[in-house]
C-alpha cells in the first residue's frame, strides 16, 4: 500500500475529495455573500437560510411536483431568487441609507423566521434526497473510487463560480453593477435602473446559495438547520478572502475546504477550528483579507 507521510494514499485522497466537495459549497456560498456585500454593502445573514431553502424547494419539486433533479437544479435557484428579489424590493431596500447594522439585523431576523417556519412543518430531523440515476455509482481511479455525484458537485460549482466571476468582471452588466455601488446617482443619470440592478444582485446572491443547496441535498440530509450549521464557516471564508472580493471568495473557498480536509488526516482534533485559526492569522497580518483592497 502506497504511503505518504505515513498516511495511506487512499485515505489521503479520500479526505482531499471531501475537502474539495466542502470547498465547492464554501466557494458558492461565499461567492453569493461577496456579491451581495460588494455591490449592496449588506451583510446577508439570511444566506444560510437561502441555502436551506434551495435544498427544500428541490426536495418539494422532486417529491410533490414530480420534477426530476435536473429541472430542480434550475428551478429551485430561480424560485429562491424571486423570493429574495421580493424581500429586497419590499423591505431590504428601505434600509440602504441607514447604518449597515440594520441590514445585518434584518437579514438575521429573516433567517430565524425562515428556519423557524421550516422547523415547525418538517421538524429538526433531516429528509432524504436521492441523487439522480445518471450520476449514481463511482469511477475507479486506481488509487481510490470517485463517487460520480461528488465529482459532479466539484465540476458544477467551479463552472458556476467562473461564470459569475466573468459576469461581474468582464461584461457591461457587471460594469454597471460595480459603478452603481460607487456612484448610483451618476449611473442613474445615464438611464440605468439602479434599483433594478440592486434587486437583481440580491437575487443572484440568493440564487447561488440555493444552487449550492440543491447540490448539497443528495450528499447531506435536507434539514432546516443545514444552513445555520454552515453560515459561520462561510463568513470566515469571506473574511479570509476579503469582504466583497469575488475572486477571493472563490479561491479561498476551495483552498480552505482542501486545508480542512487535509487537517482531518494529519491532525483531526484541529479540523473544526483550522478555518477560524487561519481567519485570525489573516486578520492580524492583513485585515482586508488575502484578495481585499486596503481602505
Amino acid at each position: 500500500m502506497t504511503m505518504i507521510f505515513g498516511i495511506p494514499l487512499q485515505a489521503l485522497m479520500g479526505q482531499l475529495l471531501v475537502g474539495l466537495i466542502n470547498g465547492s459549497f464554501y466557494a458558492l456560498l461565499s461567492l453569493g455573500l461577496a456579491v451581495i456585500f460588494g455591490l449592496l454593502r449588506v451583510i446577508n445573514f439570511a444566506h444560510g437560510a437561502q441555502y436551506m431553502l434551495g435544498a427544500f424547494v428541490a426536495l418539494l419539486l422532486l417529491t410533490v411536483g414530480g420534477i426530476n433533479y435536473w429541472f430542480a437544479l434550475i428551478l429551485a435557484p430561480l424560485i429562491v431568487g424571486l423570493f429574495a428579489a421580493a424581500i429586497e424590493r419590499s423591505m431590504l431596500s428601505r434600509l440602504y441609507k441607514l447604518d449597515p447594522l440594520y441590514g445585518l439585523l434584518f437579514t438575521f431576523g429573516l433567517a430565524l423566521a425562515i428556519e423557524g417556519t421550516f422547523r415547525y412543518f418538517y421538524g429538526a430531523s433531516g429528509k432524504p434526497y436521492a441523487a439522480p440515476p445518471q450520476l449514481s455509482g463511482a469511477v475507479n481511479l486506481g488509487f481510490m473510487f470517485l463517487p460520480i455525484y461528488r465529482g459532479w458537485v466539484v465540476v458544477a460549482s467551479l463552472a458556476v463560480c467562473i461564470a459569475v466571476w466573468l459576469l461581474i468582471e468582464k461584461t457591461k452588466l457587471g460594469a454597471y453593477l460595480r459603478a452603481a455601488t460607487e456612484n448610483p446617482v451618476l449611473v442613474q443619470a445615464f438611464g440605468v435602473n439602479v434599483p433594478l440592478l440592486l434587486t437583481l444582485t440580491y437575487a443572484l446572491g440568493a440564487g447561488l446559495a440555493a444552487f449550492a443547496g440543491v447540490l448539497a441535498a443528495p450528499i447531506y440530509q435536507v434539514s432546516p438547520l443545514m444552513g445555520s450549521n454552515l453560515i459561520i464557516i462561510v463568513f470566515a471564508v469571506v473574511v479570509v478572502g476579503g469582504m466583497g472580493s469575488i475572486l477571493g471568495a472563490i479561491v479561498t473557498g476551495y483552498l480552505l475546504g482542501v486545508v480542512e480536509g487535509l487537517t482531518k488526516v494529519f491532525y483531526p482534533e484541529a479540523s473544526n477550528i483550522v478555518i477560524f485559526v487561519i481567519m485570525a492569522i489573516v486578520l492580524i497580518l492583513r485585515p482586508a483579507g488575502l484578495f481585499g483592497k486596503e481602505a
